[in-house]
């Protein structure tokens, strides 16, 4: 049985998830930048924008294994850390900053985590031979 060409676990796929979470990064930083303004602190507003920055680098980093996914290399992995950070790490940061439901402050170190793992993993896998 042959996998789907943009299932998620492809490069396509990887590709097709950072478009959309880069999309995504753009559409909640303009959102951040005119519909939050009047409505939100600085604080708030700067909570936010850290959430839309890591997201949009993250979303650059799930291309990147997309593309070397489709040259070989095992960034599968990589890529879905990646992917898990961007929703715990920036959505309990968009989160906080919109509802400030504290309960969420011990949820946006695991996405750092998982953050950083991807990265590791990113690293192991550019060791291995295709």
């Amino acid at each position: 049985m042959q996998a789907n060409e943009s299932s998620p676990t492809t490069g396509r796929g990887v590709v097709m998830t950072g478009a959309i979470f880069a999309g995504l990064a753009v559409a909640l930083g303009a959102f951040a930048a005119h519909a939050m303004k009047a409505h939100y602190d600085a604080d708030a507003l700067r909570t936010f924008e850290t959430g839309v920055r890591y997201q949009m680098f993250h979303a650059l980093a799930l291309l990147v294994c997309g593309a070397l996914q489709a040259r070989g290399m095992a960034t599968l992995v990589a890529s879905r850390l990646f992917a898990a950070g961007i929703v715990l790490f920036s959505g309990s940061l968009y989160g906080l900053a919109l509802t400030e439901a504290k309960w969420l402050g011990p949820v946006t170190p695991i996405g750092g985590v998982l953050f950083l793992a991807g990265w590791v993993a990113l690293a192991i896998a550019s060791r291995q031979r295709t």
